[in-house]
């Protein structure tokens, strides 16, 4: 998001009483009163004045009265207008860039470094952690194996990259035995491996119309086989969310209705994809307040987005979601250090 600049014309009296009704608000969630900004803010004036400038901050569009009280939250623009003007950053805490350090280690797969930075994101934050999972064209093929469970159940082992080992569970529509699925991952392996994975999909399906015109019965079931163990690869890998559960915990009785709704969309993954394809694009931080984001469904949550790499090019995009009176301040720094460790760690 570009940085908006509606400070210039506000009066310093104007930028610290704002200042000081969204950090109060962030920390106790109600609505903040004139007295209670008398304190917050240590301005020399009387709680007349500062309701009066509560009152030129809501006719701008920066504060709302949720009810008919005197006391006033900050609607999306003027957390956008804290966020990129007023707000001052905190430097990472010690401890929490050290267990970053220790768990976002190189020695660890792909997969494991990107559930870890999920988990991690959503411990350190209090909120639900991000993790887009690298594309598949970023992955390359480098062997597969077969082995016959029972029932019509294969069990995959899946070798991509240098040395991350995925296993997973497909269904067949008939039993194979040990000699036919060892025949069927030799001929994958030789056809396929180095390859990237978009691209062993897409031969792998051209391929298995070649086999039907020819009557290929071997050469169709090792490729459906591959095909089923690839597209369950596609669609379970496109993001990981954990600490849905800590925005539950963080939400008033009213929210939690548009939680659920957020909750759908996390399971649909349609608008969640379509946000992170547009943050993998951008440098740096990305901030998106309410619907900022795009999505209706984002309203009363933001969304701290920065992309991640492997020294070349980018994997994917981690971030945190949580509500808009989240700890701005803090929750930034996390999310940047983050996708440096996480790109230091893949780098290596």
């Amino acid at each position: 998001m570009a940085k908006l600049d509606f400070s210039t014309d506000l009066s310093e009296r104007a930028r610290t009483i704002l200042k000081a009704l969204v950090e109060r608000h962030i920390r106790d969630g109600q609505p903040v009163g004139s007295r209670s900004l008398m304190e917050e803010a240590g301005l020399p004036v009387s709680a007349a004045t500062i309701r009066n400038v509560m009152s030129d901050l809501e006719e701008r569009g920066f504060l709302h009265s949720p009810h008919t009280s005197a006391g006033r939250v900050p609607t999306a623009l003027g957390y956008r207008l804290f966020v990129d003007n007023l707000l001052q950053v905190q430097p990472l805490e010690s401890e929490a860039l050290q267990v970053l350090r220790t768990e976002l280690n190189p020695d660890k797969s792909s997969t494991e470094l990107v559930q870890s930075a999920s988990n991690l994101l959503s411990a350190i934050t209090a909120h639900a952690g991000l993790v887009s999972v690298p594309r598949p064209e970023s992955n390359q093929l480098r062997q597969v194996e077969f082995l016959p469970l029972s029932g019509n159940r294969v069990l995959v082992i899946l070798v991509v990259n240098e040395r991350e080992v995925q296993n997973r569970i497909i269904h067949t529509q008939r039993p194979f035995t040990e000699a036919e699925l060892r025949q069927a991952a030799q001929l994958v392996n030789q056809r396929f491996a180095g390859q990237a994975l978009s691209r062993v999909q897409n031969q792998i399906l051209r391929e298995m119309e070649e086999a039907r015109s020819r009557i290929d019965s071997y050469l169709q079931a090792a490729l459906d086989l591959a095909s089923q163990a690839l597209d369950q690869e596609e669609r379970e890998n496109d993001y990981l969310v954990a600490g849905e559960s800590r925005l539950v915990g963080n939400a008033s009785a009213e929210e939690l209705d548009r939680l659920r709704e957020l909750f759908e969309a996390f399971e649909q993954k349609k608008d969640l994809l379509h946000l992170l394809e547009r943050c993998s694009r951008a440098e740096g931080v990305q901030i998106f307040i309410g619907e900022e984001a795009g999505y209706e469904v984002f309203g009363d949550y933001s969304v701290v987005t920065a992309p991640y790499t492997d020294g070349a090019r980018t994997l994917g995009v981690l971030g945190v979601i949580g509500p808009t009176r989240m700890a701005y301040e803090r929750v930034i720094p996390i999310v940047d250090v983050t996708a440096r460790m996480l790109s230091s760690a893949l780098s290596n």
